[in-house]
């Protein structure tokens, strides 16, 4: 894994930037197009070292997190230093897994508490890691091109940072599932239909509308925006702590399987995978 104490980003390792506007609006942007804005443990660290900085930078009232490119962010990036977790045995493996997926919560919790309301403009792709960060804004604004899943079990792991929760909390549990079990996709007009999204626009006007949205919220008393924002959260996220913690022993146990390592090599190489539940 990653150095996680340290503060600092390497130059040319910038995941994700964060620009202010004079407007009040912090614009974080998923910066890596090449890579399909793949997510890795790097950019969890960021997500978290940015999240810190915008709760206590009272010039922002209201975050927009948007991406690069023709997605938004096509999961995780396979390709990334620090991907696979080791051990000197299964347990510890799988304790290791367990440990580091319960602080990627952390970093995303960070994000997702955030007292400025976010709103998320998303294009393209969207499928895993970057799904489940689509769903901690508050306000998704969708390009017609928008494709959304949750492919996990596919590849014989479970959903992994909470984005089958939240689908249940904003769709119910049925589309949670059904989402969860097969790792169907859905276009926008679906995601908008079930209320995970909650405008579609033409891809040419979704950033335009996204920041004329966060612009709007802006401009209201920020101690009356950032009340509304916590009341509806307690609300909607009671009993999240406690699931969030089971799905981080899920994920830990089934990343380490051997069903696991045969979804990742079936997908590698372009084949239906043959599940033994090991």
């Amino acid at each position: 894994m990653i150095d996680t104490l340290d503060r600092r980003v390497a130059e040319g390792e910038e995941r994700i930037r964060l620009d202010v506007t004079g407007t009040g609006i912090g614009v974080l942007t998923l910066c890596r197009p090449d890579k399909l804005n793949g997510w890795s443990w790097e950019a969890s660290r960021q997500l978290g070292l940015l999240a810190d900085r915008i709760r206590f930078d009272e010039s922002i009232r209201v975050v927009l997190l948007r991406a690069e490119g023709r997605a938004f962010c096509a999961g995780i990036d396979v390709t990334a230093p620090g991907g696979a977790i080791t051990g000197r045995s299964p347990a510890e493996r799988t304790h290791r897994y367990y440990e580091g997926i319960r602080w990627v919560h952390e970093r995303f919790a960070a994000f997702a508490r955030l007292p400025q309301p976010v709103v998320a403009a998303v294009q393209g792709y969207c499928l895993g890691f970057g799904f489940e960060l689509a769903l901690m804004a508050d306000i998704r604004l969708a390009a017609h091109d928008a494709v959304f899943a949750l492919p996990e079990t596919g590849i014989g792991v479970a959903v992994d940072a909470g984005g089958d929760l939240r689908i249940a909390r904003d769709a119910g549990a049925g589309w949670a599932k059904l989402l969860a079990l097969t790792g169907r996709r859905i276009d926008a007009s679906t995601a908008e239909r079930i209320g995970i999204v909650q405008q579609v626009l033409p891809a040419e006007g979704l950033e335009s509308a996204a920041m004329e949205l966060a612009g709007e919220i802006a401009l209201n008393a920020p101690l009356a925006v950032r009340s509304v924002k916590r009341n509806i959260d307690a609300f909607a996220d009671a009993g999240l702590a406690e699931a969030l913690d089971r799905t981080a022993l899920a994920a830990a146990l089934t990343l380490t399987s051997e069903d696991a390592r045969e979804g990742y090599r079936a997908k590698a190489d372009r084949r239906p995978p043959a599940f033994d539940g090991k």
